[in-house]
């Protein structure tokens, strides 16, 4: 069986980037759907999208009226996806620090049996050149407390480039999720561990952006780790959390798998 391939793009402000990144990801996975999801970027992101959209074909573009942030909008890409039936929902960031040419990789791992396939930087054999040293150490860090504090044993939960199977994310009830932002990733990658969901980190290269403004900072890092101490908290001391899925992976059960 062949899987169809539904790839979310949100954007906002990526003018300088959106066209090549579409032409790339069209160049490595030809017959995937692409939908740019983009939050009234006033450089004309939009326009650039769906002028490219013409040429290539199996490209849209949504446009919503404000920045909502990541989580909303990869909800709402996911969202779109799933109505369509297609079978797995990629994430993929719009400046081009994640290649696309490493997606059939990604998609090689979800054929193999991955739940989620993670383009990870920090497995053997990925690599983060060039990346600012505060940068890289507010993401590793980041990332091995998140692990620590939620038990995932994953390295790279707040990695962005991700492919997941589309029964993968009913099953973990995506779409309950709140978080927006860095603690997106988290959210997802913890919500998809406790479903009984299987994780494979898939070694990527991330660049660095060279065009536009990073929207990182150590503000939305510092959020995000409060966020997952409040998990850890809820979940592994309180006994609080739990959605129907994550009952029934206590209970034994695993993770459905695709149609």
């Amino acid at each position: 069986m062949t899987e169809r391939v539904f790839v979310s793009v949100p954007t906002y402000r990526e003018a300088e980037n959106i066209e090549e990144l579409l032409r790339r990801l069209r160049t490595a996975v030809p017959d995937a759907h692409i939908l740019v999801i983009d939050d009234a970027s006033p450089d004309g992101t939009a326009e650039l999208a769906e002028k490219v959209g013409l040429d290539l074909g199996g490209i849209e573009v949504l446009r919503r009226p404000g920045k909502a942030g990541l989580g909303a909008a990869y909800r709402a890409g996911h969202a779109i996806g799933l109505a369509h039936g297609y079978d797995v929902m990629v994430q993929i960031d719009a400046d081009l620090s994640h290649q696309p040419e490493a997606l059939p990789s990604l998609l090689d791992a979800i054929r193999d049996g991955a739940d989620l396939a993670l383009g990870s930087r920090y497995v053997e054999g990925g690599a983060i050149p060039q990346l600012a040293a505060y940068r890289l150490a507010l993401s590793r860090w980041g990332c091995r407390y998140a692990g620590w504090a939620l038990g995932m044993g994953v390295s790279d939960s707040t990695g962005g480039y991700r492919a997941y199977r589309a029964s993968a994310l009913q099953a973990m009830e995506f779409e309950t999720t709140s978080a927006t932002g860095y603690s997106f990733q988290i959210e997802m990658t913890y919500r998809l561990v406790r479903a009984g969901g299987r994780v494979v980190e898939v070694p990527i290269t991330f660049t660095d952006r060279e065009r536009g403004t990073s929207k990182m900072s150590a503000q939305i890092v510092v959020e995000a780790m409060a966020l997952v101490t409040w998990w850890a908290v809820r979940d592994r001391v309180l006994h609080r959390g739990g959605r129907p899925s994550e009952r029934a992976h206590n209970s034994g059960d695993s993770m459905p798998r695709s149609r």
